[in-house]
């Protein structure tokens, strides 16, 4: 029997939708962010870099790269099994405390991934309450959503950072059974961000456990770093604070943190944290030093957000269709998913910076968009160029600009 009509299938469905997905073959440059190597089909170029999720490029910073080289020459490459069989290595345990302590938490747990910290972290936390009903933000990662999917556990969503509709769902449901609200802070296609303080009001007067995605603050705001549910004075109110070590603190890896008896239980029930190999020493002592840094230097921060506000000016000056919002993510509205294709293509192409396209089932049919992630190293010459090389584009596809459309970019 053959098998392979199955997957050609599968591929045409996905190409006929038009998201299949070309992945870029990029060699970064250490000491040249955001400039890296594109090797393309015609052979090696430079690009510009302009969608990293390597926010403060922190992965590029002198300190985290001299601590991973020092920590793989004194402790080699991996971490030698799972947790639980030789893995725990010294340095991850002091990354732990880290991050316990940036969240004014009893303990963390760490990931391999940021994915699979709330996958396997949502989905055992709703398992350990029999009963439990999970309110899930509209707009919440695929990760999350797969967290609450493998639960089993009733759900309802609410509509987006829509604190009515969340305590209509949470007026409905029985006084004593256990709910899990689960929310982003900063939700990273549109660059929004959640009224964190009403959230714990609610879950606070109907009695309801909070689970908070951190992965696009953590590092950017909040003092030390902490986060956008700092930064809004609302941290030690959540639950359970859910981050990455892959994007603003330049390394790999994801975690929650939490009261010690929650991450106890998380550590001893988890199968995606039990049956994996830990992270190597090398990574942990390097994504160490990035939030220890970060934790007393706020001039990344700064320059950062100098940087997000001076891009945004610049695009709006040139009448191009950015959605506003009050975060570093800069998303410029495309609405069609060929033309949001043929614009990186072009841009890539032509003049040679590298940005993702957007589109279904990352965004909503009709709202594909570039998604823009100034960094600290991008300067005046670079978003000079950058500006001008999306008004190219935007000419040569005959994309709508906001003086043409009223208010298309809001």
């Amino acid at each position: 029997m053959n098998y392979d009509h199955y997957f050609s299938e599968a591929l045409a469905r996905v190409r006929d939708e038009r998201r299949y997905r070309v992945f870029a073959d990029l060699e970064r440059l250490a000491g040249r962010f955001p400039v890296a190597i594109w090797h393309s089909s015609s052979g090696p170029r430079e690009v510009v870099v302009w969608c990293s999720n390597d926010y403060l490029g922190m992965g590029q910073h002198p300190k985290v790269i001299g601590s991973m080289v020092e920590t793989v020459t004194r402790m080699g490459t991996g971490a030698g099994g799972t947790r639980n069989i030789a893995g725990t290595n010294h340095p991850l345990v002091e990354l732990e405390r880290e991050l316990a302590d940036l969240h004014g938490k009893d303990a963390a747990l760490v990931f391999t991934s940021g994915y699979v910290s709330n996958l396997t972290g949502i989905a055992t936390l709703v398992k350990l309450m029999p009963g439990c009903l999970v309110l899930s933000d509209a707009k919440n990662h695929n990760s999350m959503i797969e967290g609450v999917r493998q639960s089993g556990a009733e759900k309802q969503i609410f509509r987006h950072n829509d604190l009515a509709h969340l305590e209509e769902l949470l007026q409905a449901a029985a006084a004593n059974q256990p709910k899990l609200i689960v929310f982003e802070t900063l939700y990273s296609t549109d660059g929004n961000v959640a009224p964190v303080g009403g959230i714990c009001d609610l879950a606070e007067k109907y009695g309801a456990m909070t689970y908070a995605d951190e992965v696009h603050a953590v590092g950017m705001y909040g003092p030390r770093g902490a986060g956008m549910a700092a930064q809004q004075g609302a941290m030690s109110r959540v639950d359970v604070l859910e981050g990455t070590l892959g994007k603003a603190f330049g390394c790999l890896g994801g975690y929650i943190a939490g009261k010690a008896v929650i991450i106890d239980a998380v550590r001893s029930y988890a199968p995606g944290f039990i049956f994996t190999t830990a992270l190597p020493p090398a990574i942990c002592a390097a994504a160490t030093t990035a939030i220890r840094h970060l934790k007393v230097s706020s001039s990344e921060r700064e320059l950062h957000q100098e940087r997000v506000a001076r891009v945004k000016a610049a695009l709006a000056a040139a009448g191009l269709p950015v959605m506003p919002n009050e975060t570093h993510i800069v998303p410029v509205l495309v609405g069609d998913p060929e033309k949001c294709k043929a614009a990186t293509d072009l841009l890539l192409a032509d003049h040679g910076i590298y940005i993702q396209p957007i589109n279904y089932p990352t965004v909503a049919r009709g709202t594909e968009r570039l998604r823009i992630t100034p960094t600290p190293h991008h300067d005046d010459e670079l978003i000079g160029a950058l500006v001008a090389a999306l008004a190219d584009v935007w000419e040569r596809l005959d994309l709508p600009l906001v003086c043409e459309q009223g208010s298309r970019g809001a």
